[in-house]
């Protein structure tokens, strides 16, 4: 890299610059033309390509195509129209700098004050399912190009790749006059790299993932869009912000409506994705509610009506409710919502709610109420990342799903038809309970649910404690665990923990299998009277 002469290096660098000549190529068109009505106000000359430069035509704007400023058409279907030393010269020119100034004079380049460049859209062709030549057709080369000369230059050249940005140029343009200053030019180029970087990042993966076919590539970029900061992290000394998947694909609590409520915090959305995940698995089934604290399910129950699963999901565990995050899977009507009230409830999540809901909801000002389009897939795709010391973990979604046919009957007893349903609905909500987890269930409601445990038969054992205190709170003739189905998430290396459970009063057991003691562990299931099946998937959850 050659040196700066003296006089560049010694020379002060300008604050404001102003604008004389703007350079206007850009796929979204969304404000272009206000935009470019306010550029020509301040004798701003326009230079542009293609259709841009017709836009900007049709609305009657004096615009200068780039082939007159290169004296060479654009050709090959638009694929090389910018890239030329009449256009890079101009923006990457150090205007202080005595040999280059002697250069553009030489060869008759002007310099380029503003750029507004977006870039072909490249990840929408992929959405939208195009072809593989169209999407290479869709990668921007010009485009970038452009972008990055004019962003290295920031010290005269001004950058703009969003038009989210077009009012901030406006204002900056009003406060100066018709210039920028260096602070706007800096902010602009930090994020046209940063619009760059995200946009071979999601061509790099779309080549090595979807083209080649590689599930996890020698180098990965990850790119996400900030929402916005939130108050704080897991704990008030840390700081925390949310941020999107670039292209708006995504659907889930980010984009939900917040009908009323306080702003979400960051154990508000983990809280809160936690249930509505967990509510996602009984979509398009009988009503179900969810009541998630600390990202653990603490009561699920699935009834003929939202108010009667409500009573189910609370009674399993009410003290654990306290202060929870609800989430259904059905609109919300008035009855479930003013029961919902008589507690205190940190986030209420519903695909909807009708005018009797929102009314009960709105006497409760701090309750979050958000209102998804639908309910998310539990069976899509993706992976999920968690950083270590020195790296990152990224593996896939735990999507995997077993129904009545992949369920293996090891012991003497089959389960009846009943208990099968029970061990299917509590083995639903295992899964997402952390591990070691261990869930009683019967007749489609959690009697209790032990998490987090180093063992699973402390799990078991604190799972039959919370049903049995349900049963002396309620005033039940006996726990809710006599007779229910329990789930455990992973196998149970030894008998203690399936003992436990048979003690708190199960009849049925659920469970992956696959531990050496096997044989140990079904031979007490049969000398319990157990009825287990082996479902063959493990899903822990750490």
């Amino acid at each position: 890299m050659p040196e700066l002469s003296p006089e560049t290096a010694a020379a002060p660098k300008p604050d404001l610059v102003p604008v004389r000549r703007a350079l206007l190529s850009v796929s979204d068109k969304t404000g272009l033309v206000e935009l470019g009505k306010v550029l020509v106000g301040y004798d701003v000359e326009l230079v542009s390509t293609g259709g841009t430069a017709k836009a900007l035509r049709d609305a009657g704007l004096p615009v200068k195509d780039i082939s007159e400023i290169t004296q060479f058409p654009e050709m090959m279907d638009g694929r090389v129209k910018t890239l030329h030393p009449m256009v890079h010269g101009g923006l990457l020119a150090v205007r202080d700098n005595a040999e280059h100034a002697a250069a553009m004079a030489e060869h008759e380049i002007g310099a380029i004050d503003l750029v507004i460049v977006n870039l072909y859209p490249f990840e929408a062709t992929v959405t939208k399912g195009a072809d593989r030549d169209t999407v290479i057709e869709n990668i921007d080369i010009g485009g970038p190009s452009m972008v990055r000369s004019a962003a290295k230059n920031h010290t005269y050249v001004t950058i703009v790749t969003d038009p989210a940005d077009y009012e901030g140029l406006l204002v900056e343009l009003e406060a100066t006059k018709g210039a920028t200053s260096l602070g706007f030019r800096k902010l602009m180029a930090a994020k046209a790299y940063a619009a760059t970087a995200a946009y071979d990042g999601a061509i790099s993966r779309w080549f090595a993932e979807v083209d080649q076919g590689q599930k996890f590539p020698s180098q990965v970029t990850m790119t996400r869009v900030l929402a916005g900061s939130l108050r704080y992290g897991e704990n008030p000394h840390q700081d925390a912000a949310l941020y999107l998947p670039r292209g708006g694909h995504a659907s889930g609590l980010p984009q939900a409506e917040q009908v009323q409520g306080k702003e979400l915090s960051y154990n508000n959305y983990n809280d809160a994705n936690a249930a509505l995940e967990l509510a996602a698995e009984f979509r398009g089934q009988k009503p179900a509610v969810v009541i998630v604290k600390h990202a653990n399910p603490c009561g699920v129950a699935q009834a003929d009506t939202l108010l009667d699963a409500w009573t189910g999901a609370l009674e399993c565990d009410d003290v654990s409710a306290f202060g929870g995050i609800v989430a259904v899977n059905q609109p919300l009507d008035g009855p479930t919502a003013e029961a919902i009230c008589r507690i205190f409830t940190e986030v209420v999540v519903a695909p909807g709610a009708d005018a009797e809901a929102r009314a009960f909801f709105a006497k409760k000002k701090n309750l979050r109420l958000l209102l998804t389009d639908g309910l998310p897939d539990p069976r899509r795709a993706g992976q999920t990342v968690i950083p270590i010391a020195g790296g990152i973990l990224v593996q896939d979604r735990d999507n995997g799903a077993i129904g009545f046919d992949d369920l293996k009957v090891v012991t003497k007893r089959a389960p009846t038809d009943r208990e099968l349903a029970d061990c299917l609905f509590a083995w639903t909500v295992a899964r997402h309970v952390k591990s070691n987890a261990i869930v009683y269930a019967k007749d489609g409601v959690t009697a209790g649910i032990g998490a987090g445990q180093m063992n699973r038969r402390d799990s078991s054992r604190i799972a039959a404690m919370k049903a049995a205190e349900a049963a002396e709170k309620f005033g039940w003739t006996q726990s809710r665990a006599v007779g229910s189905a329990v789930a455990s998430d992973a196998f149970f290396p030894f008998a203690d923990g399936l003992l436990a459970a048979a003690e708190a009063g199960a009849t049925a057991v659920i469970q992956p299998g696959g531990s050496i003691r096997d044989e140990e562990v079904i031979a007490a299931a049969d000398e319990a009277g157990l009825a287990m099946v082996f479902t063959g998937m493990r899903h822990f959850r750490h």
